[in-house]
């Protein structure tokens, strides 16, 4: 244990959780197979947390009562130091909570709090969000785990794919510049089953918007080798995504929000997407992902 990092172990599995971020750096099975991307030169990051908001705005920007706020994509929580809220062999939660470098950024008084509990057969994470302040907390909350992408050396990228628990038949939606199109494309999803490939992201991410399902699983086709099992409660949308020149991961992100529509304008409370919590009032979302081999 390090003010830094904290790891916490059941019998199967054992992750590692960061202060800077609240965000789990790795997630080891029995056998020492590595599930989380190691950052890297693709991309510098593991399982960010995204708050306030997910995805990008129009030039980084917002309004709120004639004021201009800059927000960066997905938020700055992902970037922030965490407090240690309590530490155990199979548990561990952090919070953010605004102060005055937050209000210069995003106006509003809120507590962010991520609970990571783990089992011998998977790792939950619940996100917490309390509007501490007295007005209306406009918000996005989302997951951005980035999983190896074989999950077993050797093992072509194209023998996988995402079995989801339902179909998901409607139109996927897209980003252009990191701003949400109006137009959408056919859905790459055959019945329940999505192939991957590095082409599937060459316009950026998938976004299931909504999804129907509340759960997926990332295996080989021929289901040999390590497998995850991603669930969620709560989240609306699902992005997947991964480098559009090829990467060695696949993010696999619950979100509730999504980047702003080109051409939207408005007052940030007026945005699409977002949670209005309530003053004293607080939203609750989990995810949760199940590792194995067969």
């Amino acid at each position: 244990m390090t003010d830094d990092t904290h790891t916490i172990r059941s019998d199967g599995l054992t992750a590692t959780i960061k202060a800077h971020g609240a965000e789990m750096c790795s997630l080891r099975d029995r056998g020492g197979t590595e599930f989380i991307w190691q950052a890297g030169p693709a991309w510098p990051r593991h399982a960010p947390l995204l708050f306030p908001i997910v995805g990008r705005l129009a030039n980084d920007e917002f309004r709120h009562r004639g004021k201009i706020y800059r927000v960066t994509q997905h938020g700055f929580a992902r970037d922030s130091r965490f407090a240690w809220v309590a530490r155990s062999e199979s548990s561990c939660s952090l919070v953010l909570e605004d102060s005055e470098a937050t209000r210069t950024l995003y106006p509003f008084a809120f507590r962010l709090t991520a609970t990571y509990a783990i089992d011998d057969a998977g790792l939950d994470l619940s996100l917490a969000v309390v509007n501490t302040g007295g007005e209306t907390l406009p918000v996005s909350l989302g997951g951005h785990p980035a999983f190896n992408w074989p999950l077993q050396a050797g093992v072509p990228k194209e023998s996988y794919a995402l079995t989801f628990t339902n179909e998901e038949p409607s139109p996927i939606r897209r980003v252009e510049g990191g701003l949400l199109l109006a137009e959408t494309d056919p859905s790459p999803v055959r019945g329940k089953l999505l192939p991957l490939s590095e082409s599937l992201f060459s316009n950026d991410a998938v976004i299931l918007d909504p999804v129907n399902s509340r759960a997926v699983r990332y295996a080989a086709r021929n289901d040999a080798g390590p497998w995850l099992e991603m669930s969620w409660r709560g989240f609306r949308e699902l992005g997947v995504w991964s480098k559009p020149s090829g990467a060695p991961f696949l993010c696999i992100e619950p979100w509730r929000g999504y980047a702003s529509p080109a051409g939207f304008a408005g007052e940030f409370s007026d945005k699409p997407g977002l949670m209005h919590i309530a003053p004293g009032a607080e939203e609750q979302r989990t995810f949760r992902s199940e590792e194995g081999k067969t």
